[in-house]
């Protein structure tokens, strides 16, 4: 969806990626974690913290400062996880998302989103749904489904489900 799909004010949950300010549509957000303990999944790309335990489902846990090529996440007394739905072919999955902070649910009229920057042609900003402008500072609005490559996605997702395969191995 670009800026022009957007005709009418949405929510939007406001994170922190080191010292810039993200959003994402809350109807893909279920909700947010404190931080809390993360199993590493051997092979897996560098972006894949691992997975988490969440109410005995096993969900794939991204660090998007990573993904970005920011910087690993920190864990602090404001880390979060956001636990939030991505499409891979019509298929939704569960997947959380590890956050600097988390602000705010705010509203957002489709007048104070801007279309993303154009870079060059070689930079791909697909993924970024439009800036939102609050007061005199931009939010930047990530579309969830495009951040990751089919690709990886689809590792992420399969990733889960051989963790959540093993642990049902070893308490059978």
């Amino acid at each position: 969806m670009s800026v022009k799909g957007i005709t009418e004010t949405r929510q939007y949950l406001s994170f922190k990626l080191d010292e810039e300010e993200f959003a994402l549509d809350i109807s893909k957000v279920r909700e947010v974690l404190d931080f809390t303990k993360i199993t590493k999944v051997p092979q897996t790309p560098d972006f894949m913290k691992g997975v988490i335990n969440l109410r005995g489902s096993v969900v794939p846990v991204v660090d998007l400062n990573k993904k970005f090529s920011i910087k690993d996440t920190e864990k602090t007394v404001n880390t979060r996880i956001i636990i939030g739905e991505v499409d891979i072919e019509g298929d939704s999955v569960v997947l959380g998302v590890l956050a600097d902070s988390v602000h705010e649910v705010m509203e957002l009229e489709p007048e104070s989103i801007e279309p993303a920057p154009k870079i060059g042609t070689k930079l791909n900003t697909d993924f970024i749904k439009g800036m939102g402008k609050r007061d005199e500072e931009f939010v930047m609005i990530l579309d969830i489904d495009k951040v990751f490559s089919l690709d990886e996605l689809s590792f992420v997702a399969q990733s889960g489900s051989s963790a959540e395969a093993s642990a049902a191995d070893i308490l059978a």
